[in-house]
């Protein structure tokens, strides 16, 4: 096999001869270097690179050239891998451009510094794999805990929940996992409260809770 070609966009000309130099000596071959996204949708359509390496924020307006230019030229050459540098963790940008297919990655400038685990990632984006960044990672396990409600719940509160959802009663519930019905309505009273449920005449409360723990389901 060949070396792999490829193509950088970015408008920070110390970073993009950096990185060319970089690349080179770790054998790949970069076949051109631009500043803008115009230019980069036209060297990608004359040159036809295996991966382009592209700063989510570019000339002209400096918002989302980069990502923009990214989808285009997934949408036209689709054979192309992808591998879009970011400063900042965008949740909603990066899931746009992973969810578009094969060969394509989301990274943080900041993860460059970090040489071979950068040529790693750049290795694996060419050959069809996906790479996606660490701090994205763990912002959509945060953002997952943050839209779930029952994150709050123990393990066993879960179980509890689980049981009422099934139409147990305290009793029910308390024979399934072999506890008293104290030790159950103790569960009940913690689950409530921390689903922020309050204090009714009724098993209202008990319905809410159910309706909480189907929704996450």
């Amino acid at each position: 096999m060949g070396r792999t070609r490829l193509v950088i966009a970015d408008d920070d000309v110390l970073l993009r001869e950096g990185l060319a130099s970089l690349l080179e000596r770790y054998g790949f071959e970069v076949i051109g270097q631009v500043g803008s996204a115009p230019e980069l949708l036209a060297l990608v359509r004359r040159e036809l690179p295996d991966l382009v390496i592209v700063d989510i924020r570019m000339p002209p307006g400096h918002s989302i050239e980069g990502l923009e230019a990214a989808q285009a030229i997934r949408q036209e050459q689709p054979e192309v891998a992808i591998l879009v540098l970011s400063a900042h963790v965008e949740v909603e940008h990066a899931m746009q451009l992973l969810a578009s297919g094969q060969g394509v990655g989301y990274l943080l400038k900041s993860r460059v510094t970090d040489v071979e685990d950068f040529v790693e990632a750049l290795e694996r984006v060419a050959k069809g794999g996906s790479v996606m960044d660490p701090a994205l990672v763990q912002e959509l396990v945060s953002a997952r805990r943050r839209q779930d409600p029952l994150a709050v719940l123990t393990g066993r509160e879960r179980e509890v929940l689980a049981l009422i959802a099934e139409g147990r009663s305290n009793a029910g519930v308390a024979r399934r996992l072999w506890v008293t019905e104290g030790t159950v309505e103790k569960h009940v009273r913690s689950i409530l409260t921390k689903l922020d449920l309050p204090e009714t005449d009724d098993d209202h409360r008990r319905v809410r809770a159910v309706l909480a723990y189907l929704d996450s389901h």
